[in-house]
Formats: structure tokens, sequence, C-alpha cells
């Protein structure tokens, strides 16, 4: 089984030229309850592409719509069909099973589960369907025909902590996650590890909005909203949110005070038409480009190699970054770029839990 898939510069180039463009759909809140689903071909034969969605589904300004890039890029290159179903807070394992199962029914492959909670029904299905590829991002499935996608979180993240703690005025600053998971626990320790290290005397918030199998936390723009106006009361003056859709209203509390930075998470959200004025106050994003690995599993199946196995994508190859959208980075920038070499060469290492 593959273990490390590297990312061609090719796929890389092409992934920055459509990196800010975001997905067109319902808004996150409209659909977190919906379990809608939806189909657009791409002309041809091409490739039959299943897409199951975490909550928020496309249109969540972050994860979610990271994953549509790259299907609808392989789409526009192969031709083919994308058939999308989106997962529902309220979602059973049941649920999952079912979602995965119809895709594989209809013939879709590969079908690709956009989130850890698909890990235990993709076990399952993908069980049952030997012949399918499946893919997983953010999760890892032991199965000959599983390819897990997964990033090194933790190093973006120690990068915005670095910009974080250089960009604070009052030594304070606040990390918001989706839920209090593994995962999320990576986003975590990076940020505070980073900050830490750039300034010693500095104070972290953190609060996570949903934990154990509750996943509101991930598409609950209120909570998010909420959770950042609390630390900002307190007095941080920058905010990290890793929680999805719920980082909008995270953005947003962060907008309405002066001098306060947000950063978002996985897409450029400086770039989201949906955030345009609250943009001026976000700082950065923690890209996680799930677009790539998406992208190289479509065409994997295309090429009829399928990839399975591990497949990893660290800050080495741009599997994470920084976003520099804005410019507001420029002054700091020779010190980012220090602390990535130290992470690339190995002279950092970085934390996984807090």
């Amino acid at each position: 089984m593959r273990r490390v898939a590297k990312i061609s510069a090719a796929v890389l180039a092409s992934a920055a030229l459509t990196f800010t463009a975001t997905a067109c759909g319902s808004t996150s809140s409209e659909k977190k309850d919906s379990g809608s689903d939806s189909s657009s071909s791409g002309g041809g034969k091409g490739v039959k592409i299943g897409l199951a969605y975490d909550v928020g589904g496309r249109g969540d300004f972050s994860f979610n719509d990271s994953a549509a890039r790259g299907a609808d890029k392989a789409t526009k290159e192969f031709g083919g069909e994308l058939k999308e179903l989106t997962a529902k807070v309220t979602d059973t394992e049941a649920d999952r099973e079912q979602r995965l199962s119809s895709l594989a029914d209809a013939g879709y492959n590969p079908i690709v589960g956009v989130g850890f909670a698909y890990a235990a029904s993709m076990t399952k299905v993908s069980a049952k369907y030997p012949d399918t590829t499946f893919g997983i991002v953010d999760s890892v499935v032991d199965a000959k025909n599983v390819s897990s996608i997964t990033f090194t979180e933790e190093q973006g993240s120690y990068l915005a902590g670095v910009a974080a703690a250089l960009k604070t005025k009052k030594d304070h600053v606040g990390f918001i996650g989706g839920a209090d998971i593994p995962l999320i626990k990576k986003f975590e320790a990076g940020f505070i590890q980073g900050a830490k290290e750039t300034n010693p005397k500095i104070k972290v918030e953190s609060q996570y909005l949903s934990r154990g199998s509750d996943t509101s936390g991930f598409a609950s723009p209120d909570k998010g909203k909420e959770a950042a106006q609390g630390q900002l009361d307190k007095g941080a003056d920058v905010i990290y949110t890793a929680a999805g859709s719920s980082g909008t209203g995270a953005i947003e509390a962060v907008a309405g005070v002066k001098g306060a930075w947000g950063i978002g998470v996985d897409s450029d959200q400086y770039n989201v038409p949906g955030l345009a004025k609250y943009k001026e106050s976000v700082l950065t994003s923690v890209v996680k480009n799930v677009d790539i690995g998406v992208y190289d599993l479509i065409k994997s199946i295309k090429d009829g190699k399928p990839l399975t196995g591990v497949n990893t994508y660290p800050l080495k190859d741009d599997g994470v970054s920084l976003s520099v959208s804005g410019g507001f980075l420029k002054d700091i920038q020779p010190k980012l770029d220090e602390a990535k070499k130290k992470i690339v060469d190995g002279s950092i290492t970085v934390k996984t839990t807090p």
C-alpha cells in the first residue's frame, strides 16, 4: 500500500490558479440539516465521482468547499459526472453508511468521504464494494481499496501561531475549535506551540464549540461568533478558528473590534465572497489543500492506477500553508519563512496534542 503521495508541481500550480475560487451553492446555515444532494455532468464518459460532504456541505467557505474545488477541477478536465450528498448534524452511523452505499450502488468511483466522521462507515462499506475505490479526508481507514488523505495541520497552525504572536498588541490570542477531537487538537497544538515559542509571555485562550459525537460546532456560525466575542472581551486581539463554517461567525465578531485580527482555516477566507465585508480583519488563513488530495485521487482512477493507503500532504509540499491575501503578513514574512524552513528541515518538531 502506498504510504505517501508527493504533490506534483503541475498539480500545485493548477491548484494555485483555482485556489481563491469559492464554490457556488447554499450557505451552510441553510444546508446543515438538509441532507441535500446534487449532481452535475462534465460531459463525455469521464469519471463518475461521488462526494459525501461533512455537515455544512458545499458552500461552507471552508473544508467542504476545498474538497469541492478538487472535484470540480477533475470534472472539468476529465468529463464525467459528479454526485454530491451532504451530511446532517443529526446523522447516525447508519445514515453515513447508507450515503456511501447509495453512491457505490449507483456506480460512482471514486467515492470520497469528506471528514473523519466517515471513518467507521467507510470501513464497513468499502469491504462490501471491493471493486470501488474510496477516499477519506482527515482520517485513516485500513483497507485495500481506500485512500486516506491526510494533512499536517499542526505545521500550518504553528505558522499561524507565529503570525498571531507577532501581530498581537496585547500578548493575548485565542483558539476556537469546532469539536474536542484529536484532529482539531492538532490545530490547537500547533497554534499554541508556534505562539509560545515566538513569545513566551503570550496568553492563549482555547475553547471548543461542541464535544463528543456532537458535530454541530462545525456548522454553527452563531456559536463561533459568541465564542470569539467572549475571547475578545477577555482581551484577545488575534483569534484562530478551526471550526468549519462556524469560523465565519468568529470572523464577524473580530471585524467588530478595531485592531483585532481573525485567522481563517482550510480556504483562503480573505477571498471568500460571503466574507467580503470582513476581509480587512482576516490576517491570514491556514489553508489545507484538500482539493489537491481529492483531485489526485480522482486522477489516479482516470489513469487506471488507484491511489490507496495513507497519502499525506505536509507543509514541505504545500499540503498546508498560510495565505498572504491582503498583504497583512508582509512585515513579518521573513520570520514566517524562517519558521517554515525549520519545520521542513526538522529543526522544529510540531506537537500534535496541546
